[in-house]
């Protein structure tokens, strides 16, 4: 057996380019991902393959190159760019003498490495278990039947069935506690249903700003990194906007290309976030060569939840970053535009979240969807009701508010359509005098 390092491990990262992946795009990816994890690239070894070897992943000859690219450059770890299976890991590492980590394992350990949060530290617990309960090997060796006396005979092949058993105990356990948190995350959605707040949530792949988007919008002091997966644990936000007050902006994790099937299935209660959200800020790196193959990235995962329905503007970032050609020079403030929609696409608005061109615009791009399916009416609230009149006031709908001279509340109000019908059901508003106001 050999030590495993736990620290500074400097790492050969292992692409194998196969049909239907953009070769470069995934070699720059997989070295920001290494460094996200806190290892240290030293050496790419690529190759060109129709399909994986069942034994290695890479040919026979790859693998003694990759042995040669490993001694040379004194590596501790090597990494590849792809799901391995538990033989393929296996046999690497006993080739190699090193450890052995293929694209989810880093993923999960960068997650692992982020989740500040009690819900985040259970959810990539819960991703971590799904994935090593598939993957166990004979790693005790000194419970193996060995030859001998009284004493030295052990449960031999039975220890599997033992960390099947623990890991399916602790993964039962989490997945109630999670329970109980997707159920707090219910009611206070329900709360703020209830309050007629609507819900908007930054999306888009990871690294493309959100955080930093984020913090623009709303004055917060959310971490915001140049790394991958910089935000785990989504936050929440009041923002005000003009036409219907205020907003609640969610942050949310970034998605990446070939997420893990384990991680969205431990953090589908965050991701009901999206689903659940009236509107979707999908941020883009405007700077990044690859920023269409990413945007349909994103729109994927999307389907794969649900979400997909949900209304999206999309949000070009760094723009500061487009000058010359998109050379990485500083941009022109005045390419901050609002491009308009078409039928075939989202609302466009094009920004930059570090210098704060264009944020401005994207708040007007915002009001304007929400104004868009407002209900605009005059109501006469009778002088005897003052629990409606109260209750539009709380909603910070009333616009104008006339006295007459009976006592009774003319009344301007602008609201939401789901909101207008809530109100017409529980508060008997359809049984009052109800007319379109002006320019509604």
């Amino acid at each position: 057996m050999f030590e495993r390092p736990r620290n500074g491990e400097r790492a050969v990262v292992v692409h194998v380019d196969l049909p239907g992946l953009e070769f470069a795009e995934e070699i720059v990816e997989l070295r920001e991902l290494a460094v996200s994890a806190g290892a240290f690239p030293v050496a790419v070894l690529t190759a060109r393959r129709h399909a994986p070897d069942a034994k290695f992943f890479l040919g026979a000859g790859k693998a003694r190159e990759l042995c040669e690219c490993v001694a040379a450059n004194d590596a501790e770890v090597v990494i590849f760019n792809h799901a391995l299976t538990p033989a393929q890991e296996r046999n690497l590492e006993r080739l190699l003498g090193h450890r052995v980590l293929d694209r989810v394992t880093l993923i999960l350990d960068i997650f692992a490495q982020r989740a500040s949060t009690f819900e985040g530290k259970l959810q990539v617990e819960l991703a971590q278990l799904r994935h090593l309960s598939t993957r166990l090997i004979r790693g005790w060796s000194h419970l193996e039947r060995q030859k001998g006396g009284i004493g030295l005979r052990g449960p031999g092949e039975k220890q599997l069935e033992t960390d099947r058993r623990l890991i399916n105990d602790r993964i039962r356990q989490i997945e109630r506690r999670l329970e109980k948190v997707r159920t707090r995350r219910e009611l206070s959605r329900r709360a703020r249903k209830r309050t007629a707040t609507p819900v908007v949530s930054l999306i888009g792949y990871t690294n493309a700003g959100k955080s930093t988007l984020f913090n623009a919008l709303t004055g917060a002091n959310v971490q915001a990194q140049d790394r991958l997966f910089e935000t785990l644990d989504p936050t929440l936000r009041r923002v005000g906007i003009e036409t219907i007050g205020e907003i609640i902006l969610a942050d949310t994790v970034g998605f990446i290309n070939h997420l893990p099937h384990e991680l969205v299935a431990a953090f589908r209660a965050t991701l009901e976030e999206m689903r659940n959200a009236e509107l979707l800020l999908h941020v883009i790196d405007a700077s990044a060569a690859d920023g269409q193959a990413k945007r349909e990235q994103v729109n994927r995962v999307l389907a794969d939840i649900g979400a997909d329905s949900v209304p999206q503007i999309e949000v070009f970032n760094k723009i500061d970053l487009l000058g010359n050609g998109g050379n990485g020079t500083r941009g022109d403030a005045s390419a901050a535009v609002v491009d308009k929609p078409r039928p075939s696409r989202p609302p466009r608005v094009r920004l930059s979240a570090r210098t704060g061109a264009g944020v401005d615009s994207l708040l007007k791009a915002v009001d304007a969807h929400f104004a868009a399916g407002l209900v605009r009416r005059r109501v006469r609230v009778p002088v005897g009701d003052p629990r409606l009149r109260a209750r539009l006031f709380e909603l910070g709908t009333v616009l104008e508010e006339q006295i007459g001279e009976n006592g009774d509340a003319l009344m301007e109000i602008i609201i939401g359509p789901a909101s207008f019908r809530r109100l017409c059901r529980s508060e008997g508003l359809e049984n009052l005098p109800i007319a379109k106001a002006p320019g509604a």
